[in-house]
């Protein structure tokens, strides 16, 4: 049987992505692969934290710049370039280390979603209406089991699981064991934990380093008209609408930190309700040892001989 391929998840700036370069250095013989979803749009680099150009020399990475920007990228596809990606790496005979905080990302490679079908035309019409709440209501009244699973305020779900009810005929919960089942799995998961205090200022100090390293011209720079999953990324959006003209510069950075300070804390309870994840503390001063722990004996075994 293959070795357990690794798994490190965790919410925004909570270094997840420097742990698993660490533990891909250390190991020696290992691949990573982003499950971020933003991070397959090409030149959107520095609002995604995307692996430098000397970190992806170093270490193998996957499923980076894979798309342009105007394109939509659906998680079906990602589930077909992940599984060929984690074939090829065990072939070579390395480790997979799966990386990224898109929680239905992360859960539909380790449990193997069947991804419904899309219905861009009744998509395109659920679009149309702007009343995020009344598509919710929608949702529940034709799928109250799937509208358990979501925030009234989470407009893509609501809308990808509208599409595929009314365009199926049949309840998107119906699809799959759904985002509650937990079975068994081949890969092992690691999660970090963070003080909310500690990671809301990780998440502040970021988005600031990130506008001195030149994110707003970089949002300037990419092609119009962008994809709809594009457009929607955290900080791309706030800074998007400021070169719009509908906000000034300083209320896009203010929102576009409030909102991804709110949305780590959905990460947060998203990767809480899996049972199966192992714990660490992300400011832990051993964290690297503690995670290289968990790795397969078959890969320990490997690291303990160098």
């Amino acid at each position: 049987m293959s070795a357990s391929p690794l798994v490190v998840l965790g919410p925004t700036a909570s270094g997840k992505s420097a742990l698993a370069f660490a533990l891909a250095q250390r190991i020696g013989t290992a691949q990573i692969i982003s499950a971020d979803a933003k991070a397959v749009y090409r030149g959107m680099d520095i609002g995604t934290a995307k692996p430098s150009v000397e970190e992806q020399a170093a270490v193998p990475h996957h499923l980076v710049d894979v798309v342009d920007p105007a394109d939509d990228f659906a998680l079906g596809q990602f589930q077909v370039l992940v599984a060929e990606a984690i074939e090829a790496i065990e072939r070579a005979g390395d480790l997979p280390i799966i990386v990224g905080g898109t929680g239905l990302y992360v859960q539909a490679i380790v449990d193997d979603f069947t991804t419904p079908d899309r219905f861009p035309d009744v998509a395109e019409g659920l679009e149309r209406n702007p009343d995020s709440l009344a598509l919710y209501a929608q949702l529940a009244e034709l799928d109250p089991q799937a509208a358990t699973k979501m925030e009234p305020n989470n407009r893509r779900r609501i809308i990808r699981a509208l599409e595929v009810t009314l365009g199926s005929g049949k309840p998107f919960s119906s699809f799959g064991p759904g985002v509650d089942a937990f079975p068994a799995t081949r890969f092992t998961l690691i999660g970090l934990e963070i003080e909310r205090t500690v990671m809301d200022q990780r998440i502040n100090d970021r988005f600031d380093a990130h506008m001195a390293a030149g994110f707003l011209a970089e949002v300037a720079s990419l092609p119009q008209p962008l994809s709809r999953t594009a457009a929607a990324s955290l900080g791309y959006r706030e800074l998007l609408a400021h070169l719009a003209g509908r906000t000034s510069e300083t209320e896009a950075i203010e929102l576009a930190k409030s909102r991804t300070r709110r949305f780590a804390r959905r990460q947060q309870r998203w990767f809480r309700r899996d049972p199966r994840i192992y714990w660490l503390e992300a400011t832990a001063p051993d964290l690297i040892e503690q995670a290289l722990a968990l790795v397969d004996p078959t890969f320990r075994g490997r690291l303990e001989s160098r």
